[in-house]
C-alpha cells in the first residue's frame, strides 16, 4: 500500500508513502479513502491526521501515471478531497518538506492544517501549461487572500511555510510546528484538541472577495498577457481566481475543471508536459542501470583557458569543486582568469552573487603550465583547438600523466571521440563532454559515448552534470553528434532559401516569429561564420557530393565573419549587437543568383519555417534509426536547451508529432520536387515512413 493506516490511541494517522515525493497515484488515492472509511467506522477514533513519509508531504500528481487511465481513475483527486471534506471526524493535514500541486490541494480539503517550518508550498501547474485542477484556484484565494494566491498560482513558484504563516490574515496554516521532527507529535496533540469541535471548518465556506475586483483582475490580466506571450495557462489562472470571487464555490469548481481539461488538450501544455518528462528521461541510459557505481570526482582539470575552457571551469567552481587550468603560455592563463573574474564581478555588481561567494569560488581555482600538476585530478576536460592533430598531442600526454581511473573528456563539437580515445591506452576512460558556448550559461551538455566508454564513466559524467546544473543528453559518435549534425541541415536550407529569393532578414524574421530565439543568419554572425566555413572546407574533401549554397563562402571571402569583425550577414555598429540589414550582402546574393542563372521567386514565411524545421526532423529521424540518440525526447532536449528552439513547441520531434507525421512527410515530398533544393536529403527517413504506416508519432 502507498498510504499506510495506523491508530495512535484515539487518533488515526494516514501516511502517504509513495517515494520519492508521495505522488497521488491511484493506489495512494485508494489508500487515503480506505483509511478515511476505516477511521469513520472505528468508534474509538476521534480525529484523523494525514501526513507524508520521507522527504515530502506530497508533490501532487504521480508523474509516472501522466496520460494513463490511472491518472483519472476513481477515486480521482477531486473525489478524495470531497471524502476528506465530508469526514464526520476532523481531519488535520500535517505538512512538511514539500506540499505542492495536488498535495497542497489535498491539505486545503482538510479541516485543519499544521506545517513544519521550511516546507516548500506551491501550485506549480502553470509550469506544465495547466491551472490547478482540484480546487486550488478556488480554495487558495480563500485562505491566503486573492492577491497572494494569484501571485502563487500564476508564477508556480514555491514559498516557505513560515513566510506564508507570517502573512496577516492567512488561514492556510492553523499552526506552525517547532520542527519537522516534532510535527507528528504536535499534529496528534492538535487533532485531540479539535476532536470535539463542531461544526467542522471547511475552506469552501470561507468568503472570497477583492475590494477592487474588476480593476484588479484587468490589471493582472494585462500584466500576465505581457509576460506569458505564447502560453495560454497564465491568463486562464487569472480567469479562474476571478471566478472564485464571483461564482458560488461549486460553480467555480466546475469552471476550474473545464479550463483544466481544455488546457490539457493545448499544444503548449503538451509541449511543457513533454519537456518535464523528457528532462527526467534524458538522464536514464537504457543499458546503464541507475545503481551503477560512480567514480568520485573531487578535483577537476581543464586544458585551455580560452572562452570555452574558462566557461567550463566556472561551472565546477560554482558547484564547489576545485579546478586546475592548464595552458601553454602564462599570458593565455592570465587572459583566461581575467575573463573569469570579469564574468563573476559583473554578477556581483548586479547583486546576483555575494562577494564572499565570489572569493570562495576563485579560491578553488589554480593554474599551471605543466601537465604533471594535473596528475591528481579525477576528471580532466580538454578544451583546445578543434583539430585532430592538436587533440592527439593532448590525449597522448594525458595518458602518460593522469592517475589510473581518471576520466579523460574531450569538449569536441564534431570530431570522432573513438579516434580520440585510440590515442590512449585507456579508451574505457575517454568520453565526450560537449559544452555549449557560453559554457557557464548554456544548460546543454552533450555526453558523447565512445565505443569503449565504460558504463561507470557514463554514470559518473551524468551525475556530475546534474551537480553543475546541466541538462545532459547522451549521444553516440558521429560527425556533429546530435545538435551540430542536425543544425548543418538547417543551415544548408537557409542557404538554399537565399539562392531562391529570400533575404537573410526575411528568413530570420520568419523563424523568430515561429519562436526561435535567433534566426540562422543572426546565429551565424554570433557564432562566427568562419566556423561553418571551416566545416564546409572539410566537407568538400570528405563528402564532395554534399550540396551547399555558395553565398556563405562568398561572405567569408569578404572577411565578413560576423559580430567579431563588425560585419557578417548583417552590419554591426561598434559596441552594439543590433543586426542592420546590409546592402553589400543583398548585392552579393543578387550577383550570385545571376551567376547561377536563378530567377528569384517570392518565398512564403510558411515555406521558410517548414524547410528549416522539417530538415531538423528528417535528420533527427536518421539519428534515431542509427542509435546515435536513444529516444526522440533526447533530441528535443538538445534543441530546447542548446539551440533556442521555442519551448512552447516542445522541440522539433514533438512539433512534428503535433503537426502530424503524415503532413510532415507530404511536405518533404513537395520539397523533393524543388530543383534548387537537395532532393536526396528530402527523401523521408525510413523511420518516418514506418511511423506514418503505423499511424504513430516519434513519441508514441
Amino acid at each position: 500500500m502507498t498510504a499506510e493506516y495506523k491508530v495512535h490511541g484515539d487518533v488515526a494517522v494516514i501516511t502517504l508513502n509513495n517515494p520519492p515525493v508521495n505522488g497521488l497515484g491511484l493506489a495512494t488515492r485508494q489508500g487515503i479513502t480506505a483509511g478515511l472509511e476505516k477511521a469513520q467506522a472505528d468508534a474509538a477514533v476521534k480525529a484523523i491526521v494525514i501526513t507524508g513519509a520521507g522527504k515530502a508531504f506530497s508533490g501532487g500528481a504521480d508523474i509516472r501515471e501522466f496520460g494513463s487511465p490511472k491518472a483519472i481513475a476513481e477515486p480521482n483527486l477531486l473525489s478524495v478531497i470531497l471524502a476528506v471534506e465530508n469526514s464526520t471526524k476532523p481531519v488535520v493535514a500535517a505538512v512538511h518538506s514539500i506540499a505542492m500541486g495536488g498535495g497542497l490541494e489535498l491539505s486545503l480539503g482538510c479541516h485543519y492544517r499544521i506545517a513544519a517550518p521550511d516546507c516548500n508550498v506551491a501550485l506549480p501547474e502553470v509550469k506544465l501549461g495547466l491551472i490547478p485542477g482540484a480546487g486550488g484556484t478556488m480554495r487558495l484565494p480563500r485562505v491566503m487572500g486573492v492577491e497572494t494566491a494569484l501571485n502563487m498560482i500564476v508564477s508556480g513558484e514555491a514559498v516557505k511555510s513560515e513566510l506564508l504563516f507570517a502573512q496577516p490574515g492567512q488561514k492556510l496554516f492553523d499552526r506552525l510546528a517547532k520542527s519537522a521532527d516534532s510535527l507528528l507529535d504536535e499534529a496528534l496533540a492538535f487533532a485531540r484538541e479539535v476532536a470535539g469541535k463542531r461544526p467542522l471548518p471547511r475552506v469552501r465556506d470561507l468568503p472570497c472577495k477583492h475590494p477592487m475586483g474588476d480593476a484588479y483582475f484587468q490589471f493582472a490580466r494585462n500584466m500576465v498577457k505581457g509576460m506569458a506571450k505564447n502560453f495560454p495557462a497564465p491568463v486562464k489562472c487569472v480567469d479562474a481566481v476571478e471566478a472564485a470571487t464571483k461564482k458560488k464555490f461549486d460553480e467555480g469548481m466546475l469552471a476550474e475543471r473545464e479550463t483544466f481539461m481544455n488546457l490539457m488538450l493545448t499544444p503548449e501544455s503538451r509541449a511543457l508536459r513533454h519537456i518535464f518528462m523528457a528532462e527526467r528521461a534524458a538522464s536514464k541510459i537504457p543499458d546503464v542501470p541507475e545503481d551503477t557505481p560512480k567514480r568520485e570526482i573531487r578535483k577537476v582539470a581543464v586544458i585551455g583557458a580560452g572562452t570555452m575552457g574558462g566557461g567550463i571551469s566556472m561551472n565546477f567552481l560554482n558547484a564547489g569543486i576545485p579546478v586546475t587550468i592548464l595552458e601553454m603560455k602564462q599570458e593565455a592563463l592570465d587572459r583566461g582568469t581575467a575573463t573569469m573574474r570579469k564574468n563573476y564581478e559583473a554578477q556581483v555588481k548586479k547583486g546576483k552573487l555575494k562577494q564572499d561567494k565570489y572569493d570562495q569560488r576563485m579560491s578553488l581555482l589554480s593554474t599551471t603550465l605543466k601537465y604533471e600538476d594535473l596528475k591528481d585530478a579525477d576528471l580532466v576536460i580538454e578544451a583546445v583547438f578543434e583539430d585532430m592533430g592538436v587533440k592527439q598531442t593532448v590525449f597522448e600526454t594525458l595518458d602518460k600523466v593522469m592517475k589510473p581511473g581518471a576520466i579523460l573528456a574531450s569538449n569536441t563539437s564534431t570530431l570522432d571521440v573513438n579516434k580520440i580515445a585510440s590515442f590512449t591506452k585507456r579508451p574505457q576512460d575517454v568520453v565526450g563532454m560537449h559544452f555549449f558556448s557560453p559554457a557557464n550559461v548554456m544548460k546543454l551538455l552533450e555526453v558523447v559515448r565512445g565505443e569503449k566508454t565504460a558504463k561507470d564513466v557514463l554514470a559518473t559524467v551524468m551525475a556530475i552534470a546534474k551537480k553543475i546544473k546541466k541538462t545532459a543528453v547522451v549521444s553516440g559518435v558521429c560527425d556533429g553528434f546530435i545538435g551540430n549534425r542536425m543544425i548543418e541541415q538547417y543551415s544548408r536550407q537557409a542557404g538554399f532559401l537565399l539562392d531562391e529569393g529570400a533575404t537573410p532578414q526575411q528568413v530570420d524574421r520568419a523563424i523568430e516569429k515561429f519562436g526561435f530565439a535567433m534566426g540562422p543568419f543572426r546565429m551565424g554572425d554570433l557564432a562566427g561564420n568562419d566556423i561553418g566555413w571551416a566545416i564546409r572546407k572539410r566537407r568538400a574533401q570528405e563528402r564532395p557530393d554534399m550540396k551547399y549554397s555558395r553565398t556563405a563562402d562568398k561572405l567569408c571571402e569578404l572577411g565578413r565573419f560576423g559580430q567579431k569583425t563588425g560585419a557578417g550577414w548583417y552590419d554591426y555598429q561598434q559596441g552594439k549587437r543590433d543586426a542592420i540589414p546590409s546592402r553589400l550582402v543583398e548585392d552579393m546574393v543578387a550577383a550570385h543568383r545571376k551567376e547561377q542563372g536563378i530567377e528569384p521567386r517570392k518565398i512564403s514565411d510558411d515555406e521558410i519555417v517548414q524547410r528549416l524545421v522539417f530538415s531538423l526532423v528528417n535528420e533527427g529521424a536518421h539519428i534515431l534509426e542509427e542509435g546515435i540518440a536513444s529516444k526522440a525526447s533526447d533530441i528535443d532536449m538538445v534543441y530546447l536547451t542548446g539551440y533556442g528552439f521555442p519551448v512552447h513547441r516542445g522541440g522539433p520531434m514533438l512539433y512534428a508529432d503535433q503537426v502530424g507525421l503524415f503532413n510532415v512527410m507530404q511536405a518533404m515530398k513537395r520539397f523533393q520536387q524543388n530543383p534548387r533544393d537537395d532532393a536526396k536529403f528530402w527523401e523521408p527517413a525510413p523511420l518516418i515512413r514506418k511511423l506514418v504506416a503505423e499511424g504513430k508519432g516519434f513519441n508514441g
